[in-house]
This record gives structure tokens, C-alpha cells and sequence, in this order.
């Protein structure tokens, strides 16, 4: 399952310890990490022009000092440092043991700065967005191609919950299935969601965790959700309408 990052993020984590690129998974994708970090890095000295490029408030200047910290600020696992609605939902520090060790390996998320990682890698706080503009470097440039051929590498059935601003940044191959989260209207009229969007990811997401069922297709997620009272149907060709 290939989930979206959030602009927010938990502080904290282990002290001991502290970004090592070469730890991170789909490690093809470490010299791309490298050019990123780099840029950041140097946005970073200029709190105005970072504030601009960032998109942040004057509340948010923390923001700055975290990605000026980053190579030496704790980490913790992507799957909890994320917050935000979808990581909220999905609550990842009240899974049991047995969900998170079935989250290794089978959950991917998307992030500006570092790629895809995996549920379990270990990662700073920082703020960059699929549409940050870092000096002399295009997001898009840099991770379509790469992230594409990653995902086509992968073994198996990719389920896409990623928004779409960052499907454009490595969209899966084919065999892979986008889910749009919707809700049904009076007289069966199928309307697409926002915060509630994230909030039914987090859920679904949750839910297959703690099921600890392997899928291998659309049609098995189908199957095993219509028996766990899920509503997610086939629509478009390489899409799935997942209903809240």
C-alpha cells in the first residue's frame, strides 16, 4: 500500500540516533535523497526565502529550524512521525505489534524529500511539499522517473492512496490500483470527499493491517473488504471507489 505524506509532523524521537540515508529502503533512490536534502539544506540559511519557497506562516517559522536541524535532530519510523488526518486515523502507536510488523515491507509512503519510504525507516522531522520550489530543483524532475521505475521494480500488487499531486511526482504501473475515497448522495449520486477522503484512508488502512491479510490483487482487497463491511467497488479501469 503506497500512502501520501502529511505537511505535519511529530517532534521528538530517538536521541541516540539520527538520519542515515544509507538505512532508508529502495536504496536506488539514495543519490536523489542526497540532491534534495542538499537543497533544503541551503534554502534553509535564508529564513525569508525559505518561508516563501515553503509556503509558511509566521507561525510556522519552527518549520525552518527543523529542516536546518535535520541531519542531526532525532528519528523515529515514518509511520509515526507522520500526523496529520489520514496518520490520525490510521493511529499507528495504538497497532499491535503483530500490525506493524505486517506494515514492513507492505506499506510505502511518498515523501518530497526522501522519496518513497517504508512504514519502519527512520526519519527527522522536516517540512517540504510535492510543491516546495527548492533552488535550481524541481521536485518533479527529480522523482517521477526514478519513483516510477521504482514502483514498476517492485514484486506484486501496488494499492495507490496517494493524493494525486503526488501520483504525478512516480505513478504506479499498471498492474497497480488508484483508490478515490467518495461518499454516496441522495439517489445513489457518488460525490468525492476532502478531509473526510483522508480520514476513511487512515481507517481502511488501518483495518487491512490489523487484518494481517496478503493481497495479490484488487479483487482480493474487494473480497476481503465486502466481509469486513468495507465498502470498496471497481470503477474506472485501474481504480477503486472506496466508500465513507
Amino acid at each position: 500500500m503506497l500512502l501520501p505524506p502529511s505537511e505535519t509532523k511529530r517532534d521528538g524521537g530517538d536521541e541516540r540516533s539520527h538520519l542515515d540515508l544509507a538505512t532508508l529502503s529502495f536504496t536506488e533512490l539514495t543519490p536523489l535523497r542526497t540532491t534534495a536534502l542538499a537543497a533544503l539544506r541551503a534554502l534553509s540559511r535564508n529564513r525569508q526565502a525559505a518561508a516563501r519557497a515553503l509556503k509558511l506562516g509566521s507561525t510556522q517559522q519552527f518549520e525552518i529550524d527543523r529542516n536546518r536541524a535535520i541531519t542531526i535532530s532525532a528519528v523515529m519510523p515514518a509511520l509515526e512521525r507522520y500526523t496529520g488526518v489520514l496518520y490520525e486515523a490510521l493511529d499507528g502507536a495504538t497497532l499491535t505489534a503483530d500490525a506493524i510488523e505486517f506494515a514492513r515491507g507492505r506499506v510505502a509512503i511518498h515523501s518530497a524529500l526522501f522519496g518513497l519510504v517504508a512504514a519502519h525507516d527512520l526519519i527527522p522531522a522536516y517540512r517540504l511539499s510535492h510543491d516546495s520550489r527548492l533552488p535550481h530543483l524541481r521536485l518533479g524532475e527529480l522523482w517521477r522517473a526514478s519513483i516510477a521505475a521504482v514502483l514498476e521494480a517492485q514484486h506484486g500488487f501496488i494499492l495507490d492512496l496517494r493524493s494525486e499531486s503526488y501520483v504525478n511526482l512516480g505513478p504506479i504501473p499498471e498492474r497497480g490500483v488508484f483508490v478515490r475515497v467518495v461518499t454516496e448522495g441522495a439517489a445513489g449520486s457518488v460525490r468525492a470527499l476532502n478531509h473526510f477522503n483522508k480520514k476513511g484512508k487512515g481507517e481502511f488502512v488501518r483495518a487491512v493491517l490489523e487484518s494481517g491479510v496478503d493481497h495479490d490483487s484488487a479483487e482480493s482487497f474487494v473480497d476481503w473488504a465486502r466481509g469486513s463491511e468495507i465498502r470498496l467497488e471497481f470503477t474506472a479501469p485501474g481504480e477503486l471507489l472506496l466508500y465513507v
